[in-house]
């Protein structure tokens, strides 16, 4: 996984607009760990024979494996340490395959003073085509010289 540099932004720190990526390749060994951690051996991802006869023709990588991009950058760079995800919704639009680079990006789309919520708008991409996307809310932490 590239290393983000950790970045803590407080609700303060915010404004409409500000984006974060992350380029990551998926490599074999991403797809094997992933299905370790979480249970799920589905052989469409993990067995080359299998996939072949789907329609995909070779593996693909979880769905939630790429989701998790999103989660690495929300939690590193923007808005950082410190935010906490109240939802996200998640709209698979196609395929990510061993090899894949993916361009995740970030956006803050809106930003509620009650509660200090942020609406972000998330992306996956492959080669310039949305693979994923949706938005996240967050519940994003006061500055410091802010706090009662």
């Amino acid at each position: 996984m590239p290393s983000l540099g950790l970045q803590t932004l407080y609700f303060e720190d915010l404004a409409l607009g500000m984006r974060e990526s992350l380029r990551k390749t998926v490599e074999s060994e991403d797809v094997v760990g992933f299905a370790e951690l979480t249970g799920d051996h589905n052989p469409i991802h993990l067995s080359d024979h299998f996939a072949r006869k789907t329609r995909f023709g070779e593996r693909i990588v979880h769905g939630l494996y790429t989701a998790s991009l999103i989660s690495a950058v929300i939690g590193m760079r923007l808005p950082g340490p410190g935010s906490v995800y109240i939802s996200q919704t998640l709209n698979f639009r196609g395929p990510v395959k061993i090899g894949d680079v993916i361009d995740v990006n970030v956006e803050v789309i809106e930003l509620v003073e009650t509660g200090r919520r942020v609406r972000l708008k998330c992306e996956c991409l492959v080669d310039g085509r949305v693979v994923l996307d949706g938005e996240g809310v967050l519940s994003v932490p006061k500055g410091q010289a802010s706090a009662p």
